[in-house]
């Protein structure tokens, strides 16, 4: 009886870790696995603003190429995607503030604004700057992306 009381222990300490990365074992046939370029190009709506919704879910995000005018606002609307795990938590990083984006914000089920005017015309990367401890970061399993400026 002692013996059991030790492996449900066990288990009930390892199960958490199992949970969040034993996924990682599944990923690899998700069909976000292999890094698909979705573009979008943002319009400027009525009020003059760009706007665009993406979605970051296990290892991707969607759309995972964003193109926007330049020195023209732009709203992310950013949200965790409906196969995004609650153990497994995800962030969208672009850190170019020389082009006038710089933020990180946490994915939730909750949509989030994100507000920015970009400055300069170039690519720069968007990623989830989340590392489980054992194993790669989520921008190495292909969590990654590029916001285009255009003029």
């Amino acid at each position: 009886m002692k013996n059991v009381k030790y492996y449900l222990i066990v288990v009930s300490l390892l199960f958490p870790f199992y949970l969040a990365y034993g996924q990682e074992a599944k990923q690899e046939g998700h069909e976000h696995s292999s890094v698909k370029e979705k573009r979008v190009v943002a319009t400027v709506d009525a009020d003059g603003v760009q706007r665009v919704a993406i979605s970051g879910g296990e290892y991707y995000f969607d759309p995972n190429y964003i193109v926007v005018k330049v020195n023209v606002p732009v709203e992310l609307k950013v949200k965790a995607a409906e196969d995004s795990s609650w153990l497994v938590p995800h962030s969208l990083v672009v850190k170019a503030p020389e082009a006038g984006i710089d933020f990180k914000e946490g994915l939730s089920k909750e949509s989030k604004p994100v507000k920015f005017t970009p400055t300069k015309v170039g690519k720069y990367p968007l990623y989830c700057d989340k590392k489980s401890p054992f194993g790669k970061s989520h921008r190495e399993k292909g969590m990654e992306g590029v916001i285009e400026v255009v003029e």
